[in-house]
């Protein structure tokens, strides 16, 4: 099969891998409809983190299974199932607490890379949500949101306690970061504040239900939220980047008694312990449990409820994934959408 391999910074290939088979009576093997580039896979893109020698990619994805082990039997060749970037059995006492993504037998799915032709999924069981028949070529790009972004965005909106009443800020304009704007809109929130400078992006949050746009970051961002908020700050804030600067916005536009939902990638991110101290702020956040919110989302979007495929402004073939990468970094896609 055809795959994606990243060599080095900036480094992709799309080249013959070993087509995947069963391995553990758990696995299944799915035809891969959909896959994608995520903004975690710019980091090693960019070199941010190292890349030791050649690396398959991608942990997003959806299709059709084609095969599965002889102990699964919550799927079956031929349905149509969505999965997420960790495999996980969903019955160990974390799984059922709903942290999936720290199940006590989790393997990244990553390690098998999705951006390819086809994917073995560990855990079978555990892992893949079918839906309810084989979904129309629309509704793909979105059941390919609900495998990562669309669920982390949401994971960052309940960690971060979003509802009615309440007032939730959005640090990050990624997909994940949009997606947390559709989220803290289904679950009730009274007003959102989008932080972001680029206005496609700008407008898709609006598209998803943000009331306010904040251009401002760091301190000036803060100080922004804050007189938006009568000098409060944010009940809920989501921080959807990974860094220093987006984890201190994120913090610092929270209202004492407020709660940070921390969904992105942290990369050398330090938190000053006194200032943290008196702030009175809840942080809560790490890998998304996608699986927790699987069902729900699946339903949400076969009844066109929701449109999170939207934040997919580039669609190419597998064969160029590289320019997909290439156009997520210079920022002139959201995010790629590849089709095998």
């Amino acid at each position: 099969m055809r795959g994606a391999v990243l060599y080095a910074p900036r480094d992709v290939r799309v080249e013959e891998r070993d087509d995947p088979k069963i391995i553990e009576p758990t696995d299944a093997i799915i035809r891969l409809s959909a896959t994608c580039v995520c903004g975690s896979d710019l980091w090693p893109y960019r070199g941010i983190e190292a890349v030791d020698g050649p690396s398959v990619m991608g942990h997003e994805y959806v299709g059709v299974v084609q095969e599965v082990g002889s102990q699964v039997t919550n799927v079956t060749p031929g349905q149509f199932v969505v999965g997420s970037f960790f495999a996980s059995d969903n019955t160990c006492e974390l799984c059922q607490a709903g942290y999936q993504s720290s199940c006590i037998h989790r393997e990244p799915i990553g390690a098998e890379g999705a951006q390819a032709e086809s994917l073995r999924v560990p855990l079978a069981d555990g892992t893949l949500v079918a839906t309810p028949d084989i979904p129309a070529d629309d509704l793909i790009p979105s059941f390919l949101a609900a495998s990562d972004v669309l669920g982390t965005g949401w994971f960052g909106a309940v960690a971060a306690e979003a509802g009615p009443a309440k007032t939730v800020v959005v640090v990050g304009d990624g997909a994940v970061g949009l997606l947390a704007v559709l989220a803290a809109g289904r679950l009730g929130a009274e007003r959102i504040i989008a932080m972001s400078r680029h206005q496609p992006r700008q407008q898709l949050a609006i598209q998803f239900g943000a009331t306010d746009i904040v251009t401002e970051r760091g301190d000036e961002g803060v100080a922004r939220v804050k007189e938006l908020t009568g000098g409060l700050g944010a009940h809920s804030v989501i921080e959807a980047v990974g860094t220093q600067e987006s984890m201190l916005q994120a913090i610092g536009s929270t209202r004492p008694g407020g709660h940070v939902g921390y969904v992105g990638v942290a990369h050398e991110v330090e938190l000053p312990g006194e200032e943290l101290f008196y702030s009175h702020v809840h942080l809560h956040g790490g890998p998304a449990p996608v699986r927790r919110f699987l069902p729900e989302l699946i339903d949400l979007i076969w009844t066109r409820q929701i449109d999170p495929g939207k934040v997919f402004d580039l669609t190419l073939p597998l064969e160029q994934a590289a320019e997909g990468y290439k156009a997520m970094d210079e920022r002139r896609a959201i995010k790629t959408l590849l089709r095998p």
